[in-house]
């Protein structure tokens, strides 16, 4: 099909980021490449003895903007892989995204043609779809499901598919794929087998701790400028207690992570259900507290809060809830877990 046959945008990289300074998510955007460019996105791979400095800088970014942080974690947690499966460090000044949602609906398969993979399809969820210049992308193939990476130079976002508030400046569009050339990563199943996909998994909640960490930042500051009364201040005490335990989650599990990074005691994926339960029932709390103690004012009035709630309420559903605590009771039950 040509070009012109095509709905949507090409992500030719000579003319991506122009294209992309056009768009609403254009301060991210340039954001995120500059935090690619400035090195501020090297960082320490998870299991490495600094997985704790790897997280608090995903979970600083997370304050200053979620949708950054959405597009920074994908970015490291694509080096990760890459590194994990050994098919080595990419060009500098890369910028990647990880394509693996796998809801109801059209997706992405995955042939062999001639001498390499090609890839036909749609991607759903895609975040980063015209910012990035390249993605770890899952597809369905014959002998399985399997990781690719791919240039985006020739793919086709599709416009109009994310037209949520939340999360909005993530650019996360669905993609289509129309006989993509595709770089085999690992082998049938390597990308959730391999231990770093359970490291990943409680990296995504340093990111919710650091947006539930500045939402209550609000609270914070109003009560250090004004009386805002005893309800207020209980609902911040309640805040410090929920995001002190979120922070002490994090610092244990990061250095559990560290203490066996090939996840030999088949601890990883336990771990990263009760992180990511936990973080995400403090980040909905802190933000229901913050709610109840202020009003709607900065709701209304205080656009920074106003768009952080949002995005983390949207953020937050990477959790499935009650599916991810049904496997959570699951393995606690198989494995005789005791307190």
């Amino acid at each position: 099909m040509s070009r012109a046959g095509h709905q949507g945008t090409s992500l030719l990289s000579p003319v991506a980021d122009d294209r992309t300074a056009r768009s609403p998510g254009s301060a991210v955007a340039a954001a995120f490449a500059d935090a690619v460019e400035s090195g501020r996105l090297d960082l320490p791979l998870p299991g490495g003895g600094r997985t704790r400095e790897r997280w608090a800088v995903l979970a600083g970014l997370a304050g200053e903007d979620l949708s950054l942080a959405r597009l920074a974690e994908g970015h490291a947690d694509a080096l990760a892989i890459l590194a994990e499966l050994g098919t080595g460090t990419p060009p500098g000044g890369t910028r990647w995204g990880v394509w693996a949602a796998q809801p109801p609906g059209p997706g992405l398969t995955a042939r062999l043609a001639g001498d390499g993979w090609r890839l036909d399809g749609t991607k759903q969820y895609c975040s980063g779809a015209r910012s990035c210049t390249d993605a770890l992308v899952t597809a369905t193939a014959p002998d399985g499901d399997r990781l690719f990476a791919v240039s985006t130079r020739d793919l086709w976002p599709v416009l109009g598919t994310w037209p949520a508030t939340g999360m909005a400046a993530s650019d996360t569009l669905d993609v289509r794929f129309a006989d993509i050339a595709a770089q085999p990563v690992g082998g049938p199943g390597s990308y959730t087998s391999r231990p770093g996909f359970a490291h990943g998994g409680a990296g995504v909640a340093a990111c919710w701790y650091g947006g539930a960490r500045a939402v209550g930042r609000t609270l914070l500051a109003a009560a250090a400028e004004r009386d805002v009364g005893p309800h207020a201040l209980a609902h911040l005490g309640a805040v410090d207690v929920a995001l002190h335990t979120a922070r002490t989650v994090l610092e244990v599990a990061a250095a559990e992570i560290d203490a066996d990074p090939d996840d030999r005691e088949d601890g990883g994926r336990l771990r990263a259900l009760r992180v990511r339960a936990l973080i995400e029932a403090v980040s909905t709390e802190v933000m229901h507290r913050v709610g109840q103690a202020l009003g709607a004012g900065p709701l209304c009035r205080d656009e920074a809060h106003s768009r952080r709630v949002a995005d983390l309420t949207v953020y937050l559903r990477q959790h499935h809830a009650e599916r991810n605590l049904a496997e959570l009771g699951t393995l606690v039950t198989s494995r005789g877990v005791t307190w």
